[in-house]
């Protein structure tokens, strides 16, 4: 039986639901993906965009601790994280799209 996503370090079971609805449904198969394309498929699949939760992801296939990310790492995953999101989410890659999205007027991925 495959691992479940909630094995890797800095996830929970929650994780395994969130995953599960992107069609990732064991640890082997989001390592094999990676943070990032994994991360995109988070965020197709209607999961909110935040940024702690990315580096938490990144961190967790690194067996790494949630919190040890810092100062020009942390500043490189930001960029790669808003990166993601404007491609993930079409809605937050202008400042008129952001606006509007704030607003209500966007309708929100389900």
């Amino acid at each position: 039986m495959p691992e479940p996503v909630s094995t890797i370090r800095n996830l929970g079971p929650a994780s395994d639901k969130s995953f599960a609805r992107a069609g990732i449904l064991s640890a082997d198969e989001l390592r094999d993906l990676g943070a990032d394309a994994a991360y995109a498929r988070l965020l197709a699949a209607g999961t909110q965009p935040h940024f702690i939760g990315y580096y938490a992801l990144v961190m967790g296939l690194q067996g790494r601790p949630w919190n040890d990310c810092h100062g020009a790492e942390k500043a490189a995953l930001r960029k790669k994280f808003d990166a993601i999101k404007s491609t993930a989410n079409p809605a937050h890659s202008s400042t008129l799209a952001r606006e509007l999205d704030r607003l209500g007027v966007i309708p929100k991925h389900s």
